[in-house]
């Protein structure tokens, strides 16, 4: 937790979500549900002043509290939600104390957790707003504690490879906006790719070795598929 000295993930991801936002959004939150883990940043600028990776990802708690009964008991519910309180009461505790004028979310479980609270759906394309509510997702892990996984996926916005770590996605979404007193999200349909892009426009390809080179960092991925290790290559058409 903290900040990190070199450009990262977190701060590509934060960048796209920025230019997205516009300066006008302020200081702004971001929130990021993946597979095994859940990104918070906070910033001001266009890269964030505070990172947080933590272990509370859809298909890891899935895994670790939903892996027999479906639906899960409501004691496993219990034990999910009290584990994701516990996890994150040091870093919603700081974007409290940040108080960002606008909180944005950039993942796919954030996306289809929108839908399913009534946000358009993906073909109306992306200049359509999206938020999600607090309130309206605390009634959406209700309705998903209620159903198997297979009935799950029958619900609008809820895919069928992902029905089985919806519920646990929402127990998380749900978790993190009430302890960092957010109460609504804007769905942001800008992320790591196009931070990638953006940084490569803004600051040259140089930036590129700096990631390459500095010890510790994780590298990118898109949808699962790492980046190559050897330098980054971005085309930009030429003026006509």
């Amino acid at each position: 937790m903290g900040r990190a000295g070199t450009p990262g993930v977190r701060d590509l991801t934060f960048l796209g979500a920025r230019r997205w936002m516009g300066w006008r959004s302020g200081p702004l939150a971001l929130f990021d549900i993946g597979g095994g883990s859940l990104e918070v940043a906070f910033g001001r600028g266009r890269t964030p002043e505070f990172v947080a990776s933590l272990p509370l990802g859809a298909n890891r708690l899935t895994r670790e509290f939903f892996d027999s009964d479906d639906p899960p008991q409501p004691s496993e519910v219990t034990a999910l939600r009290r584990k994701v309180r516990h996890q994150l009461r040091d870093v919603s505790a700081r974007i409290r104390w940040e108080h960002p004028q606008t909180a944005v979310a950039t993942s796919r479980t954030f996306q289809q957790l929108a839908r399913l609270c009534g946000a358009a759906p993906g073909r109306r394309g992306p200049f359509v707003e999206r938020v999600l509510h607090r309130r309206d997702l605390r009634r959406a892990v209700d309705r998903l504690a209620a159903l198997p996984a297979g009935e799950r996926a029958a619900l609008p916005g809820i895919s069928t490879p992902r029905a089985g770590q919806s519920l646990a996605g929402a127990l998380i979404g749900h978790a993190a906006m009430k302890l960092s007193d957010v109460k609504t999200l804007t769905i942001c349909p800008w992320a790591l790719r196009e931070g990638i892009l953006l940084r490569h426009l803004e600051d040259g390809a140089d930036w590129w070795a700096d990631m390459e080179h500095h010890d510790g960092a994780r590298r990118p991925d898109l949808d699962g598929v790492p980046i190559a290790s050897h330098a980054l290559r971005v085309t930009v058409p030429s003026s006509p």
